[in-house]
């Protein structure tokens, strides 16, 4: 039996509850883990500091700031120090522009960060989108995105096969003229195999029909 009530309704409906909904508050699980890097440091020095007394532990302390200290006096080492902290503050801007974006299911849920890695155009995270989003939720607020992550640009491309694995390419700046990747070459699909998955859409040909992708395998 069909449904007496529009789709125009049912669109209007769901419009109202993004407006007035709000973002669910992550469990103490779900936080520990997005914050987990900041909590195994202080972690680490709070151990260390009740394992050693005072005088001790203070040494190890210095060390460690003599180490960064050093480190960040190289150009190689302002890079990688620079580039962790990124791949440790994005996933928390991205979550950020998901809440302001009214990125999220019914149920307040936003998208599940799976990891960030660096890229030479700035940071590449991979996300699982739940029920109730999709890659076109992310299209449309690529601009919110930007400015939530403080980037230049944010890029959106999904996988060619699962349509609920999301890449997002947070853009800092331009990468080497060199340089090709794609959102999933560096991590093969998600079943093991080396062949790259075709693209969503294919380049058109002269005559004006798409031609037939081909799968490419990874160098190596």
């Amino acid at each position: 039996m069909t449904s007496l009530r529009p789709a125009s309704t049912r669109q209007a409906r769901a419009s109202l509850e993004y407006a007035v909904g709000t973002v669910a508050r992550a469990n103490p699980i779900v936080a520990a883990w997005r914050w987990r890097y900041e909590l195994a440091g202080a972690a680490g020095l709070a151990v260390g500091w009740m394992v050693l007394d005072s005088a001790a532990a203070a040494w190890p302390t210095a060390g460690l700031v003599a180490m960064l200290a050093i480190t960040a006096c190289f150009r190689w080492g302002r890079r990688f120090l620079t580039a962790r902290a990124w791949c440790i503050v994005t996933p928390h801007r991205v979550r950020v522009g998901c809440a302001q974006a009214w990125i999220h299911s019914r149920s307040g849920k936003i998208p599940i960060i799976l990891l960030t890695r660096r890229q030479p155009f700035g940071e590449r995270v991979y996300i699982w989108c739940r029920a109730g989003t999709s890659t076109a939720d992310f299209r449309s607020a690529r601009e919110l995105l930007a400015v939530a992550c403080w980037a230049m640009d944010v890029r959106v491309s999904h996988h060619a096969r699962y349509a609920h694995l999301v890449a997002l390419d947070v853009v800092r700046r331009e990468p080497p003229a060199q340089w090709s990747g794609q959102p999933w070459y560096d991590t093969g699909t998600p079943d093991g195999s080396l062949t790259i998955p075709a693209p969503r859409d294919p380049p058109m040909t002269t005559s004006g029909s798409a031609s037939r992708p081909v799968k490419s395998r990874r160098a190596g």
